[in-house]
């Protein structure tokens, strides 16, 4: 037998790679809400992998309680991430996967594109993934990986916040207002650069957001979440100085 996975948060995301790793051999012990961390990590203390599928605002409470011994074998997967976010917790080389398919109740997985994925596990959870027919591909360097998270929070961010005053599909946003999305893209760039203390591919970044478009063209653009990431968005350009002219004109207007 193949040795175990631990999966920490079972909804539809955490539900999506359980059923991967069941697949392709290895036995999955979930951990829930109502489950303690130490007591798992106590029966089960050499797991192969230990994913966290929680929700955003979940994470860094959950990182909080992650056993010495299972530090090594952990995978994150969560929207908005960067390395900053698990070099808090002094975690060195996480496998990270930069999530590019949809999971919705009662519905199957939607692939947007090949999901990439780093780090020491990287091919557990690439095998995971393809026996189910969810394409993943691999990457080979740091550098890769930044590029990929960034990538995704853009086209997460601009989306979602020009969805606000837009409404409709990222097709419709790109084909129909265009100047707009990729003003907002740069500010939300600008404080991609801020949190990661790097000079980013700004082109290069923009080009992969629309190629993220273009795998689901009707993908809407303003989620549940899309208020909340507007106010965060505005936060941290206080915080740091960077002017959000675009940012501020949709927040004007939200009633």
């Amino acid at each position: 037998m193949k040795p175990a996975i631990v999966v920490i948060g079972m909804g539809e995301m955490g539900s999506v790679f359980a059923r991967g790793f069941l697949r392709s051999g290895h036995p999955v012990y979930p951990i829930t809400r109502d489950m303690e961390i130490p007591a798992t990590a106590a029966a089960i203390p050499e797991p192969e992998l230990v994913l966290l599928a929680v929700a955003e605002g979940d994470l860094h409470p959950t990182l909080e309680q992650i056993p010495a011994a299972w530090r090594n074998k952990l995978a994150l997967l969560q929207n908005e991430l960067l390395p900053r976010d698990w070099q808090r917790h002094q975690l060195d080389t996480p496998t990270v996967i930069s999530v590019w398919f949809e999971k919705k109740k009662g519905q199957d997985s939607k692939v947007i594109i090949p999901s990439p994925v780093h780090g020491p596990h990287a091919d557990l959870i690439k095998e995971g993934l393809e026996s189910i027919d969810i394409a993943c591909k691999r990457l080979s360097s740091d550098d890769e990986l930044l590029f990929e998270l960034v990538r995704k929070n853009v086209y997460i961010l601009t989306s979602n916040i020009a969805g606000i005053k837009t409404g409709g599909t990222v097709g419709e946003l790109w084909t129909q207002h265009r100047e707009f999305a990729t003003a907002v893209a740069n500010e939300i760039i600008d404080l991609q650069e801020h949190l990661t203390g790097t000079t980013l591919p700004r082109n290069a970044l923009i080009d992969g957001m629309v190629a993220a478009f273009d795998g689901d063209p009707d993908h809407k653009c303003m989620g549940r979440s899309a208020p909340a990431r507007l106010t965060r968005a505005l936060a941290l350009a206080a915080e740091a100085g960077i002017e959000t002219p675009q940012l501020l004109a949709i927040a004007s207007k939200q009633g």
